[in-house]
């Protein structure tokens, strides 16, 4: 019992201190997952993609303000594979006017034959995160769920890769481009050649050495976006 009393007395102080140590803020959730409350009778749109469209959501609202209702699937789509996975959830049963949609600069992430992510893709044994065998097959099954909602449907070629971005090859969207590009084509999918419009300004709206993009970098791609969507809707 005595020995018990002596442990207890030890471990209060620390407990004490334990209970009263500083905890980490909460990150604020991203406005640009936030619900959005429709305006009746416009049109409603669904953006589908990664931290690129994460990024040029919140512009692309404000571009169509008072035109459409614009809305987004709540995280990260990332690579093709997920995005089959979880197609169907993002769709729900809502009626959608446009959905404009994107996968590759996961699907060409470097992954490790112990299956670490973003490493050197000169790696013995690394390989991408989605082969384009399969990108293929993902983008096929996956166009043919957005199709069958009866929204008019929009791809969105994936952005340039940067010379030094983490585990990745110097533009290899080129080639998960061209792959998508045959997909849609057999689809009957228009494209939105965001690569092409990104590549015009590159130098002045990417990071260095990173797939990412300024604020003014996403803002200048949602206006790429924003047109592509008034096209669809003959606007």
């Amino acid at each position: 019992m005595k020995a018990f009393l002596l442990l207890a007395a030890l471990l209060c102080p620390v407990l004490a201190v334990a209970d009263t140590a500083p905890k980490k803020a909460k990150r604020a959730p991203n406005p640009a997952f936030a619900p959005v409350t429709d305006i009746a009778g416009l049109p409603r749109i669904l953006l589908i993609g990664d931290s690129i469209s994460i990024g040029y959501t919140l512009p692309v609202r404000a571009k169509l303000e008072g035109k459409v209702n614009v809305h987004r699937i709540p995280t990260n789509g990332g690579p093709s594979s997920n995005g089959l996975q979880n197609v169907d959830a993002w769709i729900g049963s809502s009626k959608w006017d446009v959905i404009h949609f994107n996968f590759g600069l996961h699907d060409l992430v470097y992954m490790g034959p112990d299956g670490a992510r973003l490493v050197d893709p000169k790696l013995p044994g690394a390989h991408h995160q989605v082969s384009l065998a399969d990108y293929e097959k993902n983008l096929t099954a996956i166009a043919e769920k957005l199709k069958a909602t009866g929204a008019k449907v929009i791809w969105c070629s994936t952005t340039p890769v940067p010379e030094g971005s983490a585990g990745r090859v110097a533009d290899e969207s080129i080639q998960f481009n061209e792959v998508a590009a045959r997909v849609m084509s057999k689809a009957g999918i228009p494209t939105n050649d965001l690569h092409a419009h990104a590549k015009a300004k590159l130098q002045e709206i990417q990071l260095p050495a990173n797939v990412h993009f300024t604020p003014e970098g996403s803002a200048y791609l949602a206006d790429q976006v924003a047109a592509e969507i008034l096209k669809a809707l003959g606007k």
